[in-house]
């Protein structure tokens, strides 16, 4: 993605400039940001082996003029307080000639351009941070590089180059003997295999990789292995089987992050089978964390999918006003996935004409983004549009199950 920004463009970084498009003052704070964002790693990329004889006057020029860029940036901001550290790092890098004193700072700015749903952005810092390592890169942060540039790329949906990170990224954690990263890398290509609707494959492939999580007692393997299994099963429509893998994952999970990102899976799964209390439950309880902007993003979509499915108009509209204020920032599945929840909501509330324009959209949406998944279901549905309450129903038997109701008493105790 970033490589056909950069070609468009005709310069590195470009993609931060984009935030500048629109802008209703270049002295907003997100136009500034793109453009000490920009600066910033044109910086870093002095520290590459092409700049290996630059003169050291040229570079501090260069620093200094960023360093007064960012510091012009509102102190509060998490997102400066990010760019100067890599300004930092940078200066230290560039001082010592040690391109890795700069890493940490990367990885952190990725790892934050992530969360908040920059995909574009982050690739562009991780594909940064594999050019100025170069072959002088460790080998772990080389994996943990390329298993992160191929999660970005599974939720921009670009399987092709997903698929391709992931294999470097497990190929190389096999040479060093990194277990858990070659893991990862299985689930990730599995995760890659589920959303290109290849679902036998995928869970061949994910059920193998929790065998061998649990041989190697790999916690973190173990629950994303869950978590994926869990999205696969409910895609087949087996949602009352996957709900046991989310709180699997959940339990298993360490970081906050990755339990609050199951607990919005959760949330999405439950009003599927009919416990739209323990959804409401699991899905305040992400909002409240506030730990994940891909999360609450989730979970805001499902908080008005609730809200429908109770037919409760005045709820669904508050949180659909909610979904529409978040709409520019979120990828492609997101979004997909919101318009068909908002189409279903108009057709409980019988705006059907309404709710097939929306189910017209996001299908056109997940056609151009290979989303095949949810084009099968987008297909599925719209044949039962005007039946919603049958296909409700149907869903509603899994929440009798004592599985399901065992998870839901378990969230009750948890929000107590």
């Amino acid at each position: 993605m970033t490589d056909s920004v950069v070609q468009h463009a005709g310069l590195p970084h470009a993609v931060f400039l984009h935030r500048m498009a629109g802008a209703s003052s270049p002295s907003a704070l997100e136009p500034r940001l793109g453009r000490a964002a920009f600066v910033a790693l044109r910086l870093v990329d002095l520290l590459g082996p092409e700049h290996a004889t630059l003169h050291p006057d040229a570079f501090h020029y260069q620093y200094v003029a960023t360093v007064r860029c960012c510091r012009d940036l509102p102190p509060g901001s998490t997102e400066a307080s990010h760019l100067l550290g890599l300004v930092r790092g940078t200066g230290d890098a560039f001082e010592q000639q040690s391109a890795g004193l700069v890493l940490p700072a990367l990885f952190a700015y990725a790892h934050y351009l992530e969360d908040e749903m920059r995909l574009e952005e982050a690739l562009d810092v991780l594909d940064t941070l594999l050019q100025v390592g170069g072959a002088q890169l460790p080998a772990a942060d080389a994996v943990g590089a390329r298993l992160r540039r191929a999660r970005v790329y599974r939720k921009l949906n670009e399987f092709d180059a997903a698929e391709q990170s992931y294999a470097e990224g497990g190929a190389l954690a096999a040479t060093i003997g990194d277990t858990h990263s070659e893991l990862l890398s299985r689930i990730g290509r599995a995760d890659t295999l589920r959303g290109r609707g290849n679902l036998f494959e995928a869970e061949r492939s994910l059920r193998d990789a929790l065998i061998d999580a649990e041989r190697l007692r790999d916690r973190d393997a173990q629950a994303r292995a869950h978590q994926v299994m869990a999205v696969l099963l409910g895609t087949r429509g087996q949602p009352g089987d996957a709900i046991p893998h989310i709180w699997r994952a959940f339990e298993l999970f360490e970081d906050d992050l990755s339990r609050t990102r199951a607990l919005a899976d959760l949330g999405g799964v439950l009003v599927i089978v009919g416990d739209t209390q323990g959804a409401e439950r699991a899905l305040l309880e992400v909002l409240r964390r506030g730990t994940s902007e891909e999360a609450a993003s989730n979970a805001v979509v499902e908080l008005m999918n609730c809200a429908s499915f109770r037919r409760d108009r005045v709820g669904f509209e508050r949180w659909r006003e909610q979904c529409d204020a978040r709409r520019e920032e979120m990828p492609p599945n997101i979004l997909v996935d919101y318009m068909l929840k908002c189409g279903i909501g108009r057709a409980r509330f019988g705006q059907l004409d309404r709710a097939e324009r929306l189910l017209a959209d996001a299908l056109r949406i997940a056609d151009e983004a290979g989303l095949h998944e949810f084009t099968f279901r987008i297909d599925r549905i719209k044949s039962g549009l005007r039946d919603c309450d049958s296909l409700e129903a149907a869903a509603e038997s899994d929440f009798r199950s004592e599985a399901v109701r065992e998870v839901s008493a378990a969230l009750a105790h948890l929000q107590a």
